[in-house]
This record gives C-alpha cells, structure tokens and sequence, in this order.
C-alpha cells in the first residue's frame, strides 16, 4: 500500500513538471487568456484563436487535449446563465451529431500528418471569418434535420481540428433566435463538445496524461478569460466584441499556417 501511496504522490508532481518545462508555454498562456475573453463575450472563438497557436508548439493530440481539458473549465461560470437563455432542444439535436461523428473525426487525426493539422486549423478558421466578415448566411428556414446534420459536421471537424464551433456558428447566422440566446447555445454545445471528446480520446487510447495535466494548468487564464469576457458582454456592443474577436482569430490563424515557419 505505501508503495502505491509513493508511486501516485511522485507521479502528479512529475506530469506537473512535465507540463510546466513544455517550451513555448507562455505562448500557450497568452493565447489560452486571449481564447478565454473571445470565449466570454461572444460565446465562440476559443479554437479558432487557440489552436493555430497550439499547433505550432503541440502535437495535433496535444493540442487537441490542452484545448479539451481548459475549455471543460474555463465555460464553467457562464453555464448557469446559458441554461436558462438557450434554446435545449436545438443544443440536444446538435449534439446528438456530435456522439456520430466526433469519432470518425479523431480516427482521421491519427492518419494525417502534423504539416496537414496545421494547415487544417488556420485554413478552416480563416474560411469561417472571411464568411463572417462577409455576411454569407443560408437564407431559407432552418429545419431540424439542418440542425442534426449541422452538429455531426462539427462533430467530425472537432475529432480532426479542435475546431467544432465553425458549422453551428454559420448555422445560427441564419437563425431568428435573439443573440443571448445564440451566445448561450454555443456555449453550451461547445461545452458538450468537451465533455464527448474526453470520452472519446479515453475510449481510442489517444490520452495523453501529460497534455492533459498541462490543458488543466492552462485552464487556470483561461478560466479568468471567460469571467472577465462574460463581465465585458453587453448587448449593445456586440459589433464592437465581434470586430476585436475576429482581429484576434485572423491573426492568430495566419500565424499557424506553416508557410510562415522560420
């Protein structure tokens, strides 16, 4: 038994160390604090600014569990508000896509070169803003059959990029729901996201314990982030929140197309 006890009281501290020697981390604290704000006062954006930054310093895996592990936390106060703003039915339907094909998605993380996963992250989160920018938005209505399919698309994309938000967020730019209740659905099903991809990576023995421990120190701005994002949100600034949230995901998805490497 006390062999046990030591084995387990060495081990925490050395995957503690571990996590904090990882070089590049005061990039990943800038950019897990950055994520946290967007996060906060729109209710999107924490991938698209983190993961190009991640996958720089990461491996896809690791960045992929840093950024599931932080952002399990990090929504955490903002939660109790989104339950009464959302709209549960079509957080249900989205994340009934999410258990289809989130493991198709991690499966095609294992075959693709880490070159691939970089180009992925920005090229994806770059032709989500010039959409944004650009007010593209399906014009019809919205059935529930969009809604399911648009969850398993961002199920895939979060097993393969990190990156599950861009299919909701352009879904809801053609919804009628009010903002708060947009910002509350996001938040929500990213927040199902998370909780899905732990199982999953546990499930496929792609867990890394270290990326995990060093995800859950990163947790720690990230969750300051979300706090003081979620204090800063007003309604009636919401253009202002969406200019500085998509200045932050150009440059930060630019910065990780490897081209730039060097």
């Amino acid at each position: 038994m006390r062999t046990r006890e030591t084995s387990s009281q060495t081990w925490m501290p050395d995957l503690f160390a571990a996590a904090m020697a990882q070089p590049g981390l005061a990039w990943l604290l800038a950019a897990a604090t950055l994520a946290g704000i967007v996060r906060g006062f729109t209710g999107f954006g924490t991938a698209m600014i983190y993961m190009p930054v991640a996958a720089q310093i990461l491996t896809p895996f690791g960045a992929l569990i840093t950024l599931t592990a932080m952002d399990v936390i990090g929504p955490l106060p903002n939660v109790p508000r989104a339950l009464r703003q959302g709209h549960r039915r079509d957080v249900l339907r989205l994340c009934g896509g999410l258990v289809v094909a989130m493991p198709l998605g991690v499966w095609a993380l294992t075959i693709v070169a880490p070159e691939v996963f970089r180009y992925s992250v920005s090229l994806i989160a770059l032709v989500l803003l010039v959409l944004l920018v650009t007010g593209y938005r399906y014009r019809g209505t919205l059935k529930h059959w969009m809604v399911y399919a648009t969850g398993t698309l961002g199920g895939f994309l979060a097993g393969a990029t990190g990156l599950a938000g861009p299919p909701v967020i352009m879904l809801y730019m053609a919804s009628s729901h009010p903002a708060k209740v947009i910002r509350a659905n996001l938040l929500l099903y990213l927040l199902g996201v998370d909780i899905l991809m732990m199982v999953v990576l546990w499930a496929m023995g792609q867990m890394e314990l270290t990326s995990l421990t060093l995800g859950f120190v990163l947790a720690v701005p990230y969750l300051v982030g979300n706090v003081i994002g979620g204090l800063l949100f007003q309604p009636g600034r919401e253009k202002i929140y969406r200019t500085v949230a998509y200045l932050l995901i150009a440059a930060s998805a630019v910065s990780g197309l490897p081209l730039f490497d060097g």
